[in-house]
């Protein structure tokens, strides 16, 4: 499936793809982190016939329904097509020390460059979490970076 992302300056970004019916569906990401689904006119598909704007709660309970656990599955595909990017999935254990934390404690992107792009939590995955998002013993945590930082991300979850 081809997923056009479109720069919206001063806006964000959008991303629109049509499905097997023919119906043309977008997201925009505003810069404001408010997100807008679009599901444009179907006999004039560059019109919107429907907005349905979501806060990042919304947003992420959307993405849950529609099989959230995908994205690791589309990580790993990014990573065969980009030379030097992998992605591993790292275990919080009850006994680590950033248990009961939030995750801007570990300083993760500023220590290693690696960046956490999710966080799976009893089948349920929180995408993009943000500096104040609390890690429970047995997340699984999704990093994504060079074999070197995800490395070095895995030391610091481990043993702080």
């Amino acid at each position: 499936m081809d997923v056009e992302q479109t720069a919206l300056p001063g806006i964000g970004l959008r991303h629109e793809f049509t499905t097997r019916s023919g119906r043309r569906i977008g997201i925009v990401s505003h810069r404001t982190g408010r997100r807008d689904l679009v599901i444009y006119d179907p006999n004039d598909p560059d019109r919107a016939c429907e907005t349905v704007k979501l806060n990042d709660e919304e947003a992420d309970a959307l993405a849950e329904l529609l099989g959230a656990p995908r994205i690791v599955q589309r990580l790993n595909a990014l990573h065969r097509e980009v030379e030097g990017l992998v992605s591993m999935q790292l275990p919080i254990s009850p006994g680590t020390p950033y248990v009961g934390r939030p995750m801007g404690d570990a300083r993760v992107r500023t220590r290693t460059g690696a960046s956490i792009v999710a966080v799976v939590r009893s089948g349920q995955v929180f995408a993009s979490p943000g500096p104040d998002f609390t890690f429970d013993g047995g997340d699984v945590v999704v990093v994504v970076g060079s074999p070197e930082s995800t490395s070095a991300v895995s030391e610091i979850l481990a043993h702080g």
